[in-house]
């Protein structure tokens, strides 16, 4: 799927601002307007990721009708998150990266990015490693059979190193479907659809995966733009328990569930300033620790 087509793909039509539909109305609790001032803007900011220790967050910034992407990074500092810097392994445009993910162990680094071949508009799997002194090391392109011919969006991992990620390549249910990848050995990966109820034969492209392996979170367009549906796991099958309450009228992109799975970030559209970070509650009482909070960290 080209970068140039998600975003008809997240409102299910190509004018974002006529977006409507029916409401789900199983709420825990409302969504929470959460972007960071320093960071929010006209356009577009959404799939955050932290580091370990809460220090560091890099997210996607995009211009206000989701089209051109980059990746930003904004440090805790003083109290405050500070103002964004591209990351250090980061390209700049013409080149389109976005969706970066944090490993649970911060020692890798997923996102997707064009830079292989930036004329093609198809996104493909990279990772950047810690090197001993804490930076981040040289852009790697995963192999085949994770990045395929199609576009792939949205790695993320479970404790257990598994790489969960959206693709619309060939075999797939419908526009897009959910796959998991397993490194079996150093640079070598073999890759599952993760089937139904996860994949459908509507669009399915991006999966937020809980640490325990036990939550997930899908965006997908059933005919009606992009929303959030979510998941559990009983045994060796997944179980679908409803759509995550957010704006009816709006896409929702960009899941990233807390290290407990009770809490959820995600992205919306929000009136003038385009898009912005929601943070709603899964649980009746869930650990407010998360996401990190800068000034929490400046007190203690």
């Amino acid at each position: 799927m080209p970068f140039i087509d998600r975003a008809a793909i997240l409102c299910g039509t190509t004018a974002l601002s006529a977006c409507s539909a029916a409401a789900d109305t199983s709420a825990t609790g409302a969504a929470m307007l959460w972007t960071p001032a320093a960071i929010s803007s006209e356009g577009y900011e959404s799939s955050p990721t932290f580091t370990p220790d809460g220090q560091t967050m890099i997210y996607l910034a995009a211009d206000k009708d989701f089209g051109s992407y980059r990746l930003m990074q904004s440090s805790c500092t003083g109290g405050a998150w500070g103002a964004p810097t591209p990351p250090s392994f980061a390209k700049p445009l013409p080149v389109i990266e976005a969706d970066a993910s944090i490993a649970p162990d911060g020692k890798r680094l997923y996102y997707v990015s064009t830079r292989h071949a930036p004329e093609t508009d198809i996104f493909d799997i990279w990772y950047v490693e810690r090197t001993p002194d804490g930076r981040w090391g040289d852009p790697q392109r995963l192999p085949e059979p994770v990045n395929s011919p199609a576009a792939e969006l949205l790695p993320r991992t479970d404790a257990a190193g598994r790489l969960y990620f959206g693709s619309s390549r060939k075999g797939s249910a419908g526009g897009g479907d959910i796959y998991v990848a397993t490194e079996i050995r150093p640079g070598e990966w073999t890759v599952a659809n993760v089937g139904p109820p996860v994949s459908t034969a509507g669009h399915d492209y991006e999966a937020e995966i809980s640490r325990d392996g036990q939550t997930m979170v899908t965006v997908s367009d059933r005919g009606d733009r992009s929303h959030l549906y979510r998941y559990r796991r009983e045994g060796n099958r997944w179980i679908e328990t409803g759509r995550i309450p957010a704006d009816p009228d709006q896409f929702q992109v960009g899941p990233l569930l807390s290290p407990k799975g009770d809490r959820l970030l995600f992205a919306q559209r929000y009136g003038a300033r385009s898009g912005e970070m929601f943070l709603i509650d899964l649980v009746t009482d869930p650990h407010r620790s998360w996401p990190p909070d800068c000034r929490n960290q400046a007190a203690s």
